[in-house]
């Protein structure tokens, strides 16, 4: 769309997440406790801080290399190494859901 991507893109990009996470966090901390339910804020903010240094990480990638595709394998390429991975991943997710109880 003719959109110029620089390094100050990406900041304010880490910056707008970091704020919207950091409130819809408070919001699932009080919806949790309102509905007895437990809220890791440690673990929650870990994951933000980690995807937030992700952004940054993934804009100096580009603006190093603008031109370059990432490789990022299609699902059937996933499939054809680890041909039960869906199974594998809904059993981690129903595993994960089990401990959040």
């Amino acid at each position: 769309m003719g959109v110029p991507l620089t390094s100050d893109s990406f900041r304010v990009l880490k910056a707008t997440y970091y704020r919207n996470a950091l409130d819809m966090m408070e919001i699932y901390n009080h919806e949790a406790a309102m509905n007895g339910l437990k809220f890791d804020q440690h673990v929650e903010e870990a994951a933000v801080e980690m995807f937030t240094q992700s952004i940054l990480d993934a804009g100096q990638s580009f603006i190093e290399r603008p031109n370059e595709k990432p490789f990022i394998p299609s699902w059937s390429r996933v499939q054809s190494a680890f041909p039960d991975i869906l199974q594998r991943i809904y059993q981690a997710v129903e595993d994960d859901n089990e401990g959040d109880v």
